[in-house]
């Protein structure tokens, strides 16, 4: 497909990789996910729902992947917005799941995971290694198609 190159030297060095640094942010993500959950364990347990506080590692992810999947439009229009849409929905899924975590602490109730909130990273990661790894299946699916 035609590259705009928007960004001009940028993106003759980030459009061969872009793909695999994306996949790689999204397995941070996931991973730091679990860390966010542990620490809202920990803080709801120690001192309650005032204690519980945002995750600046995850929250710092979370930003990196939309503008990574805004930058990623620019080079691949189609599978950019697709992922972008699936990233924002993250976003959006990760602001209501850390609301949900301090009213299961003002309720004295344990912590559920964020289930919304991984299954949209785990939709994220499918479509981002659907991207960036296509190449491992293009040969089945151009016999196919």
């Amino acid at each position: 497909m035609y590259a705009l190159a928007l960004f001009g030297p940028v993106d003759a060095v980030l459009e061969p990789v872009i793909g695999f640094l994306l996949l790689g942010l999204v397995l941070v993500n996931l991973a730091v996910r679990g860390l966010a959950f542990r620490s809202h364990r920990k803080e709801a347990r120690e001192g309650g729902a005032e204690a519980i506080s945002r995750y600046l590692p995850l929250e710092a992810t979370n930003v990196l992947l939309v503008l990574g999947s805004f930058y990623f439009m620019t080079l691949e229009y189609h599978g950019g917005m697709v992922l972008s849409v699936l990233v924002l929905g993250m976003f959006v899924s990760d602001f209501f799941e850390f609301e949900a975590r301090k009213v299961e602490a003002r309720r004295d109730v344990p912590l559920e995971p964020p289930n919304s909130a991984i299954a949209a990273s785990v939709l994220v990661f499918l479509y981002t290694a659907y991207q960036s790894l296509f190449f491992v299946i293009a040969p089945v699916w151009n016999a196919i198609i």
